[in-house]
């Protein structure tokens, strides 16, 4: 099995509970937007506790970027990663991940199941080729957000939000439904890209067909 120890180049919030942390890159340790990696802490007693986190950063980056979002009422490795500081070491192992751009269609995101997406957005908008591919990025409130301004530059209209807790002037809100997905998938829109919980994931998968997404246009990693 792979494993690479990296130390942490930077490490900080960028929203209540989510994580920017940049390490290293190990010489030809690779990946393609949307994959991602187990890592682990170089600690005492952590070691063999991983975790699958997302690159965030782009294939051809001198360093390697994750979004993390912290659950500290659990006390296991995210509440572990809020101590750490720049210096401190990872354990990298295997790249895996089901997420691969096949072609433009619609990408929705669940929470923390935005991750896969961003190297994928940024890698297209990088070569000028997002098209008229359209993010629907579900989450409770406003505050869960990550990324807005970037998203918004990379997608402009093409970028969509629901909050399900909150309601916000400028916001849908509720959940992803047939209804409101109708309003969002034309035909122009052959792929359809999921990546959060299951049960949304579940609920997706039986909506999508109704709306003449073939299942092979479906591409889905659950977290």
């Amino acid at each position: 099995m792979e494993k690479h120890i990296v130390r942490i180049n930077s490490i900080y919030g960028i929203n209540h509970d989510v994580l920017r942390v940049v390490t290293e890159r190990p010489h030809g340790y690779n990946f393609t937007p949307g994959q991602a990696t187990e890592v682990s802490l170089n600690m005492e007693d952590w070691k063999e506790e991983k975790r699958p986190f997302t690159f965030t950063s782009l294939p051809d980056d001198d360093y390697l970027e994750f979004y993390i979002k912290t659950y500290p009422g659990r006390k296991g490795v995210t509440n572990k990663l809020l101590k750490l500081k720049k210096g401190d070491e990872l354990i990298l192992h295997n790249v895996f991940g089901a997420i691969t751009y096949k072609d433009e269609g619609v990408f929705i995101a669940g929470g923390a199941g935005i991750t896969p997406f961003i190297s994928i957005l940024r890698y297209l908008y990088s070569k000028n080729k997002q098209g008229e591919n359209k993010l629907i990025f579900a989450n409770k409130t406003q505050k869960d957000i990550i990324l807005k301004e970037e998203f918004s530059k990379m997608l402009g209209d093409n970028f969509v939000n629901i909050l399900s807790d909150e309601e916000t002037a400028g916001y849908a809100h509720g959940f992803v439904t047939e209804d409101f997905l109708k309003t969002h998938i034309d035909s122009i829109h052959k792929n359809v890209y999921l990546c959060g919980p299951p049960p949304m994931l579940t609920l997706l998968e039986e909506i999508l067909p109704k709306l003449h997404i073939d299942k092979k246009s479906i591409v889905k990693e659950e977290f």
